[in-house]
């Protein structure tokens, strides 16, 4: 598929004398021209950007989609603009399939006063883009087509019945699967999975679990699935990342998290679905980010890479703990890694059903809110209490008064190691039930 876009991009550089770039809908390079000018300025910091590190800033996408590409469905021409690193004007040939842009084919403009393409060759190019249109829409319907295949590696049973579902994935992947993957989750994620997902290989939707601990059933998968989303029982969206190199996960965090914004809008407002949609996020209501999503309950999580699908398995399930991590601490989020969760990378695995722990019992009560944070502030800080009352704000008598008061409620003693690791781990897992 590479070599056919290069060859799509070849054709339309030699059709307007120009050298292109391809790239997706979400500002990731897929192939290019050569260039062989000694002009600086066909080269200039946006292009070189875009070519070296494979994608453009989400500044320089925002600028561009100003001018209306997204919505365009002929030739634009966008002017220079030295102070945004764009020392050429630039012709967009917007790329679509039936009304849907896929991408965007990228020229420099001809410096003012001189010609141009003129009309007969832009039309020639913008067909050599609507096959392309076709390419990118194929690519995605494939990775959508492959959900059967991805959700039974997901849910099915250890043993024999894993190892035929990823027999299967891997055929319907062809080459590309024994390429790196990462495993992304996404949750809540209402409704049907999104037709495409820029870099996916297979996305689908990881339905609502029966129960509540780790073994528990899907519906339609039988009694030994594997793991579902989260305690809540809420569906996930999981999608399988294509990655060329490690490196090659930040840039795909920004796809990610451009998923949650879509999940948040189709949940509504306040987390209670269509209804609240409705009653507050009518016309005019502000934009959602990926901010405001994990604000209202959405998260991903994040994987690291694996290569080969017989690790997908174990992937989903550190996918799933970076999403609830990112949901009980929000400075892990919105989009957490599984690499970055710290003290969550275990517990998340042993916090599969509430926290009930004697000792901690009364004291994770709403009646002890303030007590429980004191105690969890405290042994963030290593046990050092001036540093923990500078972080809550308070005078260091008053900090101690508090632990002693969590020292009743428990029967505890926090200057005792095990009594700290055991309260320490009681508060962090209560954060992700």
């Amino acid at each position: 598929m590479k070599g056919d876009y290069q060859d799509l991009v070849d054709e339309i550089s030699a059709l307007l004398g120009a050298p292109a770039t391809l790239e997706n809908r979400d500002f990731r390079l897929i192939a290019f021209g050569a260039h062989d000018s000694d002009d600086d300025l066909a080269m200039d910091p946006v292009r070189t950007r875009s070519i070296l590190t494979r994608q453009s800033t989400a500044d320089v996408r925002s600028w561009f989609e100003g001018f209306g590409i997204a919505r365009a469905t002929g030739p634009v021409r966008i002017p220079a603009a030295p102070e945004a690193g764009v020392f050429r004007g630039r012709i967009c040939l917007p790329v679509r399939y039936r009304g849907i842009v896929q991408g965007y084919v990228w020229l420099l403009d001809q410096e003012p006063g001189l010609p141009g393409p003129g009309p007969a060759a832009l039309d020639a190019a913008m067909e050599v883009a609507q096959r392309i249109g076709v390419l990118l829409a194929e690519e995605a319907k494939a990775g959508a087509d492959l959900s059967r295949e991805f959700l039974a590696v997901l849910t099915a049973g250890r043993g024999w019945q894993q190892d035929m579902a990823v027999a299967a994935l891997r055929v319907a992947l062809g080459a590309g699967g024994d390429g790196l993957h990462a495993a992304v989750c996404v949750t809540p994620w209402p409704g049907e999975a999104p037709a495409s997902v820029p870099g996916a290989a297979a996305v689908c939707v990881v339905p609502r679990r029966v129960g509540s601990g780790p073994g528990s059933a899907v519906p339609g998968t039988g009694a030994g699935a594997g793991p579902g989303p989260d305690t809540a029982g809420e569906p996930a969206l999981a999608v399988l990342l294509r990655l060329r190199s490690t490196d090659a996960l930040t840039p795909a965090l920004a796809a990610v998290a451009r998923l949650l914004p879509r999940a948040a809008e189709a949940t509504g407002t306040d987390g209670k679905g269509a209804g609240a949609k409705a009653a507050g996020g009518g016309a005019g209501a502000p934009a959602v980010t990926a901010a405001t999503a994990a604000a209202r309950g959405v998260t991903a999580g994040v994987a690291d890479p694996v290569r080969g699908l017989a690790e997908l398995p174990a992937a989903w399930e550190q996918a799933v703990a970076a999403a609830r991590a990112a949901a009980a601490q929000p400075r892990l989020g919105p989009v957490a890694q599984w690499s970055a969760i710290g003290p969550y990378r275990m517990l998340a695995s042993l916090a599969a059903d509430p926290v009930d722990d004697p000792s901690a019992r009364t004291l994770l009560t709403p009646a002890n809110r303030e007590l429980a944070r004191t105690a969890e502030v405290f042994l963030d800080c290593a046990g050092q209490a001036g540093r923990a009352a500078a972080a809550l704000g308070i005078h260091r008598q008053t900090l101690y008064y508090r632990l002693g008061r969590v020292e009743q409620l428990t029967g505890l003693d926090l200057d005792e190691g095990e009594d700290r690791l055991l309260l320490h781990m009681a508060l962090k897992a209560a954060r992700l039930t």
